[in-house]
């Protein structure tokens, strides 16, 4: 069997579609899958092109046996909506004509969205190369800009929906990362065959028997700080500044630390917030490599997981819940509906808050610090559910199958 990835984002990037992305790439590989990636030069969340890269309109290169191939793509650091529009185009013509000219036939092109554009060029390189389309949702397009506002344009929207509706009937299957999203199209497509493809983690990789705090120790936070972390994009749909809120009603307890890690397009705003509110309990860091994150998730005492809350967000699964549970970290989850379903009232490995409510993620947070014989239960709970419900190596192996039975059946 052979698969084309198409994606935007891809390691060395840093982030939770990169992630994912790679470790199915590895596992299906490892499986006798001939894996292929076309993706851009990568350049995400900074939005310029990194070094040994910049300049290229096109790089070859291969990684754990996989076959990576990289085309060109405008980045810019200014914020607008034409200039957004010109990165994801940029690559969307650029990976076509490489995909046409360097590439040969696959079953499958497996094409992940978004960018929502992404799916012209799978379509059309369908129809070009052969193969079947797998379309993978991991954020509801343009549903999600128009409810979080980046996109207000009646007539963008109008086009992006046409176009949205269009790449669902032309797929084989579309599949998407959590039940809500799957739930959406289901009710608006319901001949179309659809599969949960979910998030997960390493639990190798995420070992909290093998625990390494040399991260607590390197950003001088002494062992007594009582560490809370959030880890991911500083972006429009997280409302981070919930936790600056909160962190301004626990100024009185010196035990407690925040650590915003990341990087995204509301960092300057609430760096900006914290300086006013003079925050000396919040730290704002750089994102790290991968490999560095079982260090930090060692490091701190628990994690902080919010979102804003709107509706949109009740099918919403913050990949970041997956990697802190795996080394036995709670989580405090300001996310409602299937997130709270599932890793709060099923697994029982954190503590909930009402979304937006900073008083409420104060009181739980400080409950939390109180409580440590409960952080360890918590923790350990996490573990387990995602052990036994999200471990990607299973996660491969259910998606093999079912691709495995559409090539059998001719699908």
């Amino acid at each position: 069997m052979k698969i084309l990835f198409l994606t935007q984002y891809f390691p060395p990037e840093t982030g939770a579609p990169q992630n994912r992305l790679y470790d199915l790439a590895v596992r299906l590989q490892r499986k006798g899958v001939k894996v292929t990636v076309l993706t851009a030069m990568p350049n995400y969340p900074q939005m310029e092109v990194y070094k040994g890269y910049k300049g290229k309109v096109y790089h070859y290169e291969n990684k754990d046996g996989i076959e990576i191939h990289r085309s060109y793509i405008y980045a810019s650091r200014r914020k607008s909506i034409l200039l957004r529009l010109a990165n994801y185009f940029s690559f969307t013509f650029s990976y076509f004509f490489t995909g046409v000219f360097r590439l040969g036939r696959f079953d499958y092109i497996f094409c992940e969205s978004p960018p929502l554009f992404l799916g012209i060029s799978a379509f059309l390189l369908t129809k070009i190369k052969g193969g079947k389309l797998l379309f993978n949702v991991s954020d509801l397009w343009p549903e999600s800009a128009e409810r979080l506002g980046i996109i207000k344009n009646k007539f963008l929207i109008s086009l992006a929906t046409g176009l949205e509706e269009f790449l669902y009937k032309k797929a084989v299957m579309v599949s998407g990362q959590t039940k809500g999203i799957i739930k959406n199209i289901s009710s608006r497509f319901p001949e179309k065959k659809v599969y949960w493809l979910p998030n997960g983690a390493d639990i190798n990789f995420y070992n909290p028997e093998m625990p390494d705090i040399s991260w607590r120790k390197e950003q001088l936070f002494s062992s007594s700080d009582f560490l809370l972390l959030y880890g991911g994009i500083v972006g429009h749909a997280q409302g981070l500044e919930v936790i600056l809120k909160a962190a301004e009603k626990l100024k009185g307890n010196v035990r407690i630390r925040f650590i915003i890690l990341g990087e995204g397009p509301e960092k300057e705003k609430l760096i900006s917030m914290k300086n006013d509110m003079q925050l000396a309990n919040v730290f704002f860091l750089n994102s790290v490599p991968k490999e560095k994150m079982p260090s930090v998730l060692s490091s701190v005492d628990a994690a902080i997981v919010p979102l804003k809350k709107l509706n949109l967000f009740l099918g919403a699964i913050p990949s970041k819940i997956f990697e802190t549970l795996a080394m036995e970290k709670p989580i405090l989850l300001g996310v409602e509906g299937e997130a709270k379903e599932l890793f709060i009232d099923q697994a029982g490995a954190g503590i909930s808050f009402i979304p937006e409510d900073d008083k409420d993620l104060a009181e739980k947070i400080k409950y939390l610090s109180d409580h440590p014989e409960k952080q360890k239960e918590m923790g350990k709970k996490g573990r387990v559910y995602v052990k036994n419900n999200f471990e990607r190596d299973l996660i491969a192996e259910n998606f093999l199958e079912v691709l495995g039975a559409h090539l059998k059946n001719g699908d």
